[in-house]
Order: C-alpha cells, then sequence, then structure tokens
C-alpha cells in the first residue's frame, strides 16, 4: 500500500510540475494554458504513453464539480460591482437568453446534418453553450488584456453566471432521453427553484462568510482561507440539497462578500487563485486522461461540423439576439461573439449522459471534448488579436502593487494599526529598542509632521507621532501601549 501511495504521489507530482512548467512555455507561444493541461492529460492516458489508467466518469464528474466550484469562487471574489453595474443587465442577456439561442441553433443544426435526433442535439447544443469562466478568466489576466467598451466586464460577468442556465438545459435533455421522467414533473418549478433558490442560498451564505470572518477570531491566519473555503462547498451542498443551483449560489455568495471588506481579504483572495489553478489543472489533466483518442476518429467529421456551427454560427446569433436591446457597436457584439471560449464545464456536463445512460452518452462526450479542444486553439490563440483588428484595445496600464493592506472591520483581529503617540508619555524619546516591545509587534512605518519614516531599532519615537505597528494579536497592542504609556487602544 505504501508503495502505490508512493508511485501515484510522485506520477501526480510530475504531471503537476510538468503542466505548470508547460504552461509558461505555451504562454510565450501564445497557446492558452488550459490546452496544455489537456494535453498532458491525453498524453498520460491508458490509449497514449499508458502511465495511467482510468476510466471512471463518476469520480471524473465529483472532481468537475469541486473543481468548479472554486473556480467559480475565485472568479466571483474578482467581480467588482461597479464594474459589473453599468453592464450587469447585457451580462445577464447573455447568460440566460443567449445561452438558450446558442444551444437552439446548435441544436437544430445538428439535428438537420447528422443522425441525432432533435432531442439529442439539443442535449449536444446545451452542453456546449456556455462560455467557461476559467479559460475567459486565465486568458483575461494572461494576457492582461484591457478592452475598450467595458467590453472585460461583459465578457466575465457572462462567462461566471452562464454555467446554471447550461447546466439546466442539459439536465431536462438527459432526462428526457434517459428516459427517468423529469424529477418534479414541471419544467418551469425546477427552472424557478434553480435560479431562486441559488441566488438566495448564495446572498445569505455570503453574508454569513463575511460575518464569520469578521467576527471569529481564529488563532492562525490561515484558517481564515481554509474557513471561506469550507463555507463555498456548503454553499453548494445547501443549494442542491434545496433543490437550487449549486454553481449559482457559489458564484452569487463569492460576488456578494468580494465586494465587502472583512478581515485578510487579499491573502484569501491570494489563496484561492492559486487553488483555482490548481482546479484547473486536476480537471483538465483528468478528463485528458478520461479520453480515448482512438474513438475520437468515429466522432470527427462530426465534431468539426458542431465546432464551425458552434464558433461561426450559434454563438454568434446567440450574441447578437440576446444583445439586440442594447446600444453597442457591431464590433463589440463580433467581439463578443468571437470570445465564446469553451473549457472543463461542457466536459464536466458530457459526464451526465454517460452516467445516465443516454444511448449516445460516449458519442457527445467525444464530440465535446473535442469542440473543447478546438475552440480554445483557435479562439484561444487569437483572442488578443481580434481585438486589435477591431480596435478595441486600451494601452495597458500596470497597476500599483502595495505589498501591505490595511484591514477594517468592526472586530478586533487587524492586522495593520495606527496608534498616535501623546507628548510627555513615557515612550516620548525613547528608540524602540528601549521600549521593551512584544516581540511580534512591528512598528512599519512613522508619520511624523506628514514625513514618513522607515523606522528601525535606533529610531527615537516622539510625542505627536502616528505610528504604524502590525501585530495578529490586539492583546499585544496593549502591552505595546502600557511600553509606550498609552492608556488605551483608539
Amino acid at each position: 500500500m505504501q508503495l502505490l501511495i508512493g508511485s501515484g504521489l510522485l506520477v501526480l507530482s510530475i504531471l503537476l510540475i510538468a503542466a505548470i512548467l508547460a504552461s509558461k512555455t505555451s504562454g510565450k507561444l501564445g497557446v492558452p494554458a488550459l490546452l496544455v493541461f489537456l494535453a498532458i492529460g491525453i498524453l498520460a492516458g491508458e490509449d497514449m504513453f499508458g502511465i495511467i489508467r482510468f476510466n471512471d466518469f463518476k469520480l471524473s464528474q465529483h472532481i468537475g464539480i469541486v473543481s468548479l466550484t472554486i473556480i467559480l469562487f475565485s472568479g466571483g471574489l474578482d467581480t467588482r460591482l461597479k464594474s459589473v453595474k453599468p453592464i450587469l443587465w447585457r451580462g445577464i442577456t447573455l447568460s440566460t437568453v443567449g445561452v438558450a439561442a446558442t444551444a437552439l441553433v446548435v441544436g437544430l443544426l445538428v439535428f438537420l446534418f447528422t443522425d441525432f435526433s432533435l432531442v439529442e442535439g439539443l442535449l449536444l447544443g446545451s452542453i456546449i453553450a456556455s462560455t467557461d469562466a476559467a479559460a475567459v478568466f486565465s486568458i483575461l489576466r494572461s494576457k492582461n488584456l484591457e478592452l475598450k467598451h467595458n467590453l472585460r466586464p461583459i465578457l466575465e460577468l457572462e462567462s461566471g453566471s452562464n454555467d446554471p442556465m447550461a447546466f439546466m438545459l442539459m439536465l431536462v435533455f438527459s432526462f428526457v432521453l434517459a428516459g427517468q421522467g423529469f424529477p418534479g414533473g414541471n419544467i418551469a418549478v425546477f427552472f424557478a427553484l434553480q435560479i431562486g433558490v441559488g441566488v438566495a442560498i448564495g446572498l445569505i451564505m455570503g453574508k454569513i462568510m463575511e460575518w464569520l470572518v469578521n467576527n471569529i477570531d481564529l488563532d492562525y491566519d490561515g484558517l481564515y482561507s481554509v474557513l471561506i473555503l469550507a463555507m463555498a462547498f456548503l454553499t453548494y451542498a445547501l443549494a442542491d440539497l434545496l433543490k437550487g443551483n449549486g454553481f449559482l449560489a457559489v458564484y452569487m455568495a463569492a460576488v456578494f462578500i468580494g465586494n465587502l471588506s472583512f478581515i485578510h481579504k487579499r491573502s484569501i483572495m491570494r489563496f484561492f487563485d492559486g487553488v483555482a489553478w490548481l482546479m484547473q489543472i486536476i480537471m483538465f489533466v483528468a478528463f485528458g486522461i478520461l479520453l480515448e483518442p482512438s474513438e475520437i476518429g468515429s466522432v470527427l467529421s462530426v465534431g468539426i461540423l458542431v465546432a464551425v456551427i458552434l464558433i461561426f454560427v450559434a454563438r454568434p446569433a446567440g450574441v447578437f439576439l440576446s444583445l439586440i436591446p442594447f446600444k453597442m457597436t457591431f464590433k463589440d457584439r463580433v467581439f463578443v461573439s468571437w470570445v465564446g471560449l469553451r473549457g472543463a464545464v461542457p466536459i464536466v456536463f458530457a459526464s451526465y449522459p454517460i452516467i445516465m445512460g443516454v444511448e449516445k452518452g460516449h458519442a457527445i462526450f467525444n464530440i465535446v471534448f473535442f469542440v473543447v479542444a478546438t475552440s480554445v486553439l483557435i479562439q484561444g490563440t487569437t483572442f488578443a488579436y481580434v481585438a486589435k483588428w477591431l480596435n478595441l484595445l486600451r494601452p495597458y496600464k500596470a497597476k500599483t502593487r502595495y505589498p501591505l493592506e490595511i484591514e477594517r472591520s468592526n472586530n478586533f483581529h487587524n492586522e495593520l494599526y495606527e496608534v498616535e503617540v501623546p507628548d510627555g508619555c513615557f515612550g516620548d524619546g525613547k528608540s524602540i529598542l528601549e521600549l521593551n516591545v512584544p516581540a511580534n509587534v512591528l512598528f512599519v512605518l512613522i508619520n511624523r509632521n506628514n514625513k514618513f519614516i522607515t523606522p528601525n531599532g535606533a529610531t527615537i519615537i516622539q510625542g505627536g507621532d502616528k505610528v504604524l505597528v502590525m501585530t495578529d494579536n490586539i492583546l499585544e497592542l496593549q502591552v505595546l501601549n502600557s511600553c509606550l504609556g498609552i492608556e488605551k487602544v483608539e
């Protein structure tokens, strides 16, 4: 058993390292990192080098759900309502009407030009109808693209919020084809519960997360990130248990808390950014291993047809139709149509028909895999070029990054505090070393008559100084105040 665990960890670590290093090289070559992760999984699979033998669709689906929960939560944390507010309804319309229209067009054309039935075509269209948040977020941020006309928040909002509609449509057609009967028997009620419960649970859990982080004094800072991670999973589970959409709930909770001030916000966001990348790698590699390239040949012609329909017909039709009520230039609509990146989400959704026993489930899975790879390869690599061609790029301005962040909340667990030194107090005229302050209290900066001093042990404290100190325990500030001769914390 120990040997098996060691061998498994060896293979897993090598695959992760290879994926990370390859993503660095791929970025220079203009190839999206997600495609590299997928390729590494395929190469490690049974049909290629046979490093890993794995064909458990159920387990892969569970891996996908866990990964998507983290990825959507990470994306929601980065969504700024201030930038989203002007384009809110455009994003919502794209993620609902746009997804439904895309699925309908794909379904009809697949029905007309292949041996798929209409319902099978609509199932395939539903699975590939939504853009992928992981793909869009990673490419936008890795290339540091600054787009005109609020296009970036539109794309991020759409990709982060359109999975629930695709998921609901996929379930409807899967139940019909599997002959299992629709749960609850009423599709309208199903959609209402999915959206209503999802939104409600998301907002409630977002508020609970904020309260917990700001009011529970944990002994170790790293536990705050773990707490939020657990709460994200709980959000998905509660929404799913109450017949709501877990993905929508997770995204709503993340958007809610991401736009509030809470303790250790920066470190929590960095934690989720790193874990989201890990989940992307694991998810793409796992589904790459699951694929049997030898089976792609049997669906290659259909795969090419579906990819062409999706990229050049269905996605533009969905975008132009859903954006009719809004004032946008033709170039803006063309660009949004082109940025219809597919990623791991359709692959996760494609596992459902197989598990539910849909007759053409395996064929649909292979077609979806081919379409995703084609979308990432063609649209992902030409993303920036199309924006430049349409004259939608604006110069990128590097943003100032501050190494420290002042956390403000209503409780006592802050990281940085400002302490004002009164004239004539015990600490007035003494060096920092002479004060014998606690070891975990760090003097960061001194504001003396609006001139800033970087302190060291020999720095003399003067009355009127405003001292910025860092500590992880409010009780240590009481000790510091005693050393300075101050009665209480302001």
